[in-house]
């Protein structure tokens, strides 16, 4: 169950972790301003222009906020030898992420999703990306960088960032997956549907009910009772040790082979839900690399997944906020249940 002594132990030494994250890095941009009419040649907000900004997203975001909570952080990814992909390197840069394994190439384009937000509302994106997989050159050369960094650098855990932007082809899966197993190295997955099932024998899996429903290709869930069912014969199936599957406002289920329990979501003012799901993946992944329990996990996590989205945009968490939330809920009488 949950204990104080390695909760307060996690906090401690985060700072002597070292993570590293594989998948699809972007760049998140804003355009913020106010509206103050529609224009006359559509039905449209004009919107007035006050302050643009450029974040790290997608798996960088999941980085960023690992380097957040104060761990050691290396990147790994393949972005495009353009100026969005200068930009990039960059914003890792200044977070002090190690980016020596995020590689450049001539025919790809950086990603880059820019939001338009009018006051505190969010009203329109703009996708500038390539979602074709990567050619097997780039995936040899990916691999050869992470083996040989791994070789001589030594990684607590490792997460895989997938947002089905390309990277992450079925064999570079497999091969990732069997090196890190061998090596004893933590592995946690945050998914997208495309590569759901390529994944096998993973420390912790983490998808949403929606990348659940479209991995599986189920068309419904008739009840809590079938959806336990569903997650026991894929977590069986795929060899995994730990399913956490986030239900958005009912909280987080984690599921082993030997036990399934609900983690409540705890009352939120919501204002953005961008970037909650890497803020979750990120704590969960340190959890692993702490060696805390599963119930110890899924209440970090689910707990700082509700702390971002109280935020407007893509934002990382705060480890002072998390602890001081973590010591209320156990200071409360809250109770969890056991499915």
């Amino acid at each position: 169950m949950i204990q104080r002594n390695h909760i307060a132990q996690f906090f401690n030494e985060i700072n002597n972790k070292h993570c590293l994250v594989i998948g699809d890095v972007m760049i998140d941009a804003y355009q913020w301003g106010k509206v103050n009419r529609i224009s006359p040649e559509a039905p449209v907000p004009v919107i007035e222009l006050l302050k643009e900004e450029e974040r790290l997203g997608g798996a960088a975001n999941v980085a960023l906020n690992l380097r957040s909570l104060g761990a050691k952080v290396s990147m790994a990814s393949i972005i495009g030898n353009d100026h969005a992909g200068n930009t990039l390197r960059e914003l890792l840069g200044q977070h002090q992420i190690n980016h020596e394994n995020v590689l450049s190439v001539d025919d790809r384009k950086t990603t880059i999703k820019t939001r338009v937000i009018g006051g505190s509302q969010h009203l329109l994106r703009i996708d500038h990306e390539d979602l074709n997989h990567i050619n097997s050159n780039q995936e040899t050369q990916l691999l050869e960088s992470i083996k040989n960094y791994c070789e001589s650098t030594p990684i607590d855990a490792v997460v895989f960032e997938d947002y089905d932007k390309g990277l992450f082809t079925p064999s570079l899966i497999k091969n990732l997956v069997a090196f890190f197993n061998d090596k004893d190295i933590k592995i946690a997955v945050d998914p997208k549907k495309n590569q759901f099932l390529d994944y096998q024998s993973i420390d912790l899996f983490k998808p949403n009910y929606k990348e659940l429903i479209e991995g599986l290709k189920v068309d419904h869930i008739e009840n809590d009772e079938a959806l336990i069912n569903l997650v026991k014969g894929f977590l069986t199936n795929q060899k995994h040790r730990n399913v956490l599957l986030t239900l958005s406002e009912r909280g987080i289920l984690s599921c082993t082979a030997n036990e399934f329990f609900l983690i409540p979501a705890f009352k939120r003012d919501i204002a953005d839900v961008s970037g909650a799901g890497d803020t979750v993946i990120a704590v969960a992944t340190l959890g692993l690399a702490s060696n805390l329990n599963h119930h110890e996990i899924a209440l970090l996590s689910n707990l700082a997944g509700g702390i971002v989205c109280e935020k407007v945009g893509v934002v990382a968490i705060d480890p002072n906020t998390l602890e001081e939330e973590v010591e209320k809920v156990l200071s409360s009488t809250h109770e969890f249940s056991i499915v």
